[in-house]
C-alpha cells in the first residue's frame, strides 16, 4: 500500500504545479478516478476548472478532450455517427469527442436533456452505441463536467437522477491572494501546463483501481455508512435523501481514500473525510431548509455527529 501511496503522492505534487494552492480539490478529484468514477465541478468561471482536468490526463498519460456544452450540440457530436463509405460499400464509424480517456464536459448544463443524456449513457455503460454497433471506450475513463452555480440563464439543470451518476461534486474555489500572486508568477510566461509530465500511466491506474477494491471494510464500517445515508431519508430538512449509489460510492470512496494514506483498511475518519463530497449533491432539500440556511452538507454533518460506530 505504501507503494501506491507514494505514486499518488507524486502524481498531487505534480498536478500541484498547475493547480496552485488546490492539493484538497486535487485529490478528490484522484479518489474519484480510483473509484471509476466522474466528477462534477460546480464553480465559478476562471478558477481553473480546465487546467485541472487537463492536468490529471496529463499526469496519467491519457488522452484529454473538451466539449463545450451549448444549446445546439447533437448527441453525435459526442457519441460519433457512421458515414457511408463509397470505396468498401459499407458504413464507417466517425468517433465523437466521448472516444478519450477524459472528458471535460464544459458547462453541461446549458445543453439539452437529449444531449446530456447520451453523455450520461456513455459515463453508466462506458461504451457507446451507434447503427446498432457497440463502442468500447478506452480505460481508464472519466468525465469532468462542470457547471456555473451562478448564471442559471439559458441552462438545463441536471435532474436529480443524473445528478446522482456523478461519483462526487467538488468546487475549486478562489485562490488566496497569496496563492494568487504565485499563479501570476508562475503563468507569466509560457504555461506550465504546457511541459507537464506524465508521472504514471493508465495501465498503473488500472492497477490502482483493482488494489482500491481490496482494501478492507470492517462490517461496523459499512453499518456507519449506511446509517449516515439513511439519516439524510429521515431529516426534516430533506426532500429526498442520498440513494444506495450514494452508499456504494461512499463504501469506495472511503476505501480509494485509505490507499491513498498507506492504509489496507478503512477507519471511520476515511468515511467523515467523503460523505459531503460524495452525498451532499445526491439530495434534495426543502423549501424551508433553503429560508432557514440548512444546507446539505449541514445535514451530513449533524448525521455524522449522531451517529457512532460500533
Amino acid at each position: 500500500m505504501e507503494n501506491y501511496s507514494n505514486r499518488l503522492n507524486e502524481l498531487v505534487d505534480n498536478m500541484e504545479k498547475v493547480m496552485i494552492g488546490k492539493r484538497e480539490a486535487v485529490e478528490l478529484g484522484l479518489i474519484c478516478l480510483l473509484c471509476r468514477g466522474h466528477l462534477l465541478i460546480e464553480d465559478v468561471p476562471g478558477v481553473g476548472k480546465t487546467s485541472f482536468a487537463n492536468a490529471l490526463a496529463k499526469s496519467v498519460d491519457g488522452t484529454f478532450r473538451r466539449i463545450q456544452f451549448t444549446p445546439d450540440i447533437m448527441p453525435s457530436d459526442i457519441t460519433g455517427f457512421s458515414v457511408y463509405n463509397m470505396a468498401t460499400g459499407t458504413m464507417d464509424y466517425k468517433e465523437g469527442a466521448i472516444m478519450s480517456h477524459f472528458i471535460l464536459a464544459d458547462e453541461i448544463n446549458r445543453t439539452s436533456p437529449k444531449t446530456q443524456s447520451s453523455l450520461l449513457e456513455a459515463m453508466e455503460e462506458r461504451q457507446v452505441t451507434v447503427d446498432g454497433n457497440t463502442y468500447t471506450l478506452p480505460q481508464p475513463f472519466m468525465v469532468l463536467a462542470t457547471q456555473n452555480p451562478v448564471e442559471y440563464l439559458g441552462t438545463f439543470p441536471l435532474p436529480e437522477a443524473q445528478l446522482d451518476r456523478f461519483f462526487m461534486r467538488i468546487s475549486i474555489g478562489y485562490p488566496t491572494l497569496r496563492e494568487e500572486a504565485l499563479i501570476l508568477e508562475r503563468f507569466k510566461g509560457e504555461s506550465p501546463l504546457n511541459m507537464l509530465p506524465a508521472v504514471i500511466n493508465c495501465n498503473e491506474v488500472s492497477d490502482i483501481q483493482k488494489a482500491v477494491e481490496n482494501i478492507f471494510v470492517n462490517e461496523k464500517i459499512t453499518e456507519y455508512i449506511v446509517s449516515v445515508v439513511d439519516q439524510t431519508r429521515r431529516h426534516r430538512y430533506v426532500e429526498l435523501g442520498a440513494s444506495p449509489r450514494g452508499s456504494l460510492n461512499l463504501y469506495k470512496a472511503a476505501q480509494a481514500w485509505a490507499l491513498y494514506n498507506g492504509r489496507d483498511f478503512v477507519t471511520p475518519d476515511d468515511v467523515v473525510k467523503m460523505a459531503s463530497h460524495v452525498l451532499a449533491h445526491r439530495m434534495v432539500m426543502r423549501q424551508e431548509a433553503q429560508m432557514r440556511k440548512v444546507t446539505s452538507v449541514n445535514v451530513i454533518e449533524e448525521a455524522i455527529e449522531g451517529i457512532r460506530v460500533g
